[in-house]
């Protein structure tokens, strides 16, 4: 490829992302989509401009088309490699989206790890029905009839596993459109019990002492007020009840706010036990959840009791 057409091709931010993202790993095309937030169609468009010019590689494993950054703009002896070692040094100064591709390209690691199809021949993987939801719903067996509230559900996917072994769940979300496809995949799911609700989560559409445990699953660094979320989380709790929280530890990832809309960058260990405390709720535990090296994420759980 001549030169002009060359830097034509990489003139455009997303196959430059597209490139420092499988310079990092190997992916699939469902993987990129993920990863770029971009649809499957420009994918494979922008891979097949990428391929045809020698800067990507594909080989099919495990049922699998999965792409990676030619070596060729690594191999000193190639024509490419002053390429390579320009776009070495641009990666190195990744934008704002890049940063959020490092963060979901750790999210697909992390699922990649929990999915047995991905072992391959990993023998140390290689354990039938090792699986983390199927504990996770194996420990549901484990807990007493209640009634929950997931308070800002999102698209329900937290939603429905609690359905396997709540009496009823309530889901709330501000956001219409979210609500409606949490909606049709209960309906495939065949769980019918399910109550969808819009809503704030700090002006939550339930009554008093209506519910025994209130979810807080990655929603409470998207309220202006957290303090007050976790207040009307108290406030829809009966006597006795809990709630339980998933969320962000604190970082230093700014470009969250403007990407995802986050108004806080997540929190420390002593900011929610201050914020349980003054919520009202008393016996509150603070704990790290997971954590993974090279993950800027990290996530803390909590809970605390409303007293009876």
């Amino acid at each position: 490829m001549k030169s002009a057409d060359l830097l034509r091709l990489l003139g455009d931010p997303t196959r430059l992302r597209l490139l420092r993202v499988l310079a990092a790993d190997a992916l699939n095309v469902s993987e990129l989509t993920g990863v770029l937030g971009l649809a499957q169609s420009g994918v494979s468009r922008h891979l097949g401009l990428l391929r045809d010019a020698g800067l990507v590689t594909e080989e099919r494993a495990g049922g699998f088309t999965w792409y990676r950054q030619s070596d060729a703009l690594s191999d000193a002896a190639s024509p490419l490699a002053p390429l390579g070692a320009w776009l070495t040094a641009e990666f190195n100064r990744p934008t704002a989206d890049m940063r959020a591709d490092d963060a979901r390209l750790e999210e697909v690691r992390r699922l990649r790890k929990e999915s047995f199809a991905t072992h391959g021949d990993d023998r140390r993987q290689l354990v039938p029905g090792r699986s983390w939801p199927a504990w996770a719903r194996a420990i549901g067996l484990l807990l007493p009839p209640m009634e929950v509230a997931d308070l800002g559900c999102g698209e329900g996917y937290l939603t429905m596993e609690a359905a396997r072994w709540a009496t009823r769940v309530i889901a709330i979300d501000r956001a219409k459109d979210v609500l409606d496809r949490g909606k049709a995949l209960a309906k495939r799911r065949r769980l019918s019990n399910i109550t969808w609700k819009r809503g704030e989560i700090e002006r939550v559409p339930l009554p008093d002492a209506s519910v025994d445990l209130a979810l807080l699953s990655q929603a409470l660094h998207h309220a202006d007020h957290p303090v007050r979320a976790l207040e009307e989380a108290h406030r829809i709790l009966r006597p006795g009840g809990r709630v339980l929280i998933l969320d962000l530890r604190d970082h230093r990832e700014s470009w969250v706010t403007s990407k995802l809309g986050d108004r806080w960058l997540g929190f420390t260990e002593s900011d929610l036990d201050r914020l349980l405390r003054e919520a009202g709720f008393s016996s509150p535990v603070v704990r790290v959840g997971a954590r993974k090296t090279g993950d800027p994420f990290k996530v803390l759980i909590a809970s605390g009791l409303k007293d009876r």
